[in-house]
């Protein structure tokens, strides 16, 4: 018998969008689905709205969350689910009609230890550029299947815009940690297990940007909980205690960087370009000028700079000097 998806749905107060993703989903080409909603406690009129698509079509169980909260809305779906493909929707955003078909073909044909992806379109009624320009680099990444050599950036896969085999979901803890932000957090144990993106050019989802929406307005995606995972995961995946650890970036987070070493007790060399910032010490570490990078033996450098001309300027100065262990955080 051919697998069935999968396809695990978080709901919060979402009665405004909530019919028109139900409604994608029913509409996909796809048809060996099920849907696992859970309400995560809405005080709106999402879970009337969930009980009437359940009334509409037996693929569709609704539950209702037992604990508040993305993670255990996610667990208790996945607990409840049977197929051998699992993917994950949010509930204000919008399916394209073959985007189950997409995905699901990718897996079949590439077998287990892959993960199928695809291109994502933000939208809103007055989208920043900010979001159209993260939307580029992200489906460029996807294109080319190389969005783990950015993953210490930004979250590089998408949470409703993956599926897997069950078992490599499995093996990858499915949402066991109660570690936020899930979807990066989740992401960095696709990576750590060695899972292979493969990605299909399509669209395969519709991202809706809104002032209210959770990724905003909760504690748990602020910026402080996207830097500690990704200390946490180069210090446990990629750092080398053979080689000396650097950071570049004397602003805001190279700051709550080089504090958080400081507070774990390890060592590390700080660089900048700031000239009035060079032979000052913080948290007991003297910034040095960037270029002294070049007389240390294979650096392991975590470049906290953002702005993207001086990014590129970094990026150039790596290649001359064949630096070649450089982790840009932002």
């Amino acid at each position: 018998m051919e697998k069935k998806i999968s396809i695990l749905l978080p709901v919060f107060n979402t009665e405004k969008y909530l019919a028109e993703c139900l409604d994608s989903i029913l509409a996909q080409s796809e048809e060996n689905w099920e849907l696992l909603a859970v309400n995560d406690f809405s005080t709106d009129s999402s879970w009337d709205i969930l009980q009437d698509y359940q009334q509409r079509d037996a693929r569709i169980q609704v539950l209702q969350n037992t604990a508040k909260g993305i993670i255990p809305a996610l667990r208790l779906a996945y607990s409840k689910s049977s197929g051998g493909f699992i993917t994950r929707m949010d509930s204000d955003d919008v399916m394209p009609p073959e985007k189950l078909k997409q995905l699901k073909a990718l897996l079949q044909f590439y077998g287990k230890g892959h993960l199928a992806t695809g291109l994502v379109r933000y939208f809103a009624e007055d989208l920043k550029d900010g979001y159209r320009k993260y939307e580029q680099w992200l489906n460029g990444l996807t294109l080319e299947a190389r969005n783990f050599s950015a993953i210490y950036k930004e979250c590089v896969i998408p949470s409703p815009a993956w599926m897997l085999h069950r078992e490599d979901l499995e093996r990858c803890q499915a949402f066991l940690p109660d570690t936020y932000p899930e979807d990066y957090d989740l992401c960095f144990r696709y990576y750590e297990q060695g899972l292979k993106v493969v990605s299909t050019p399509q669209v395969v989802h519709h991202w809706r940007d809104y002032q209210n929406r959770t990724s905003r307005t909760d504690a748990h995606y602020s910026d402080n909980r996207f830097l500690s995972l990704k200390l946490h995961y180069f210090l446990k995946l990629e750092r080398k205690t053979s080689q000396p650890l650097c950071v570049w970036g004397a602003g805001k987070k190279g700051k709550q960087i080089a504090a958080s070493l400081s507070k774990k007790g390890i060592e590390f060399q700080w660089f900048c370009n700031t000239v009035t910032k060079i032979g000052k010490e913080i948290y007991g570490v003297i910034l040095q000028p960037y270029q002294a990078l070049a007389r240390l033996e294979q650096p392991q450098i975590i470049i906290a700079v953002a702005a993207p001309d001086a990014q590129a300027s970094i990026r150039t100065f790596l290649e001359k000097k064949e630096l070649k262990n450089a982790f840009f955080f932002c």
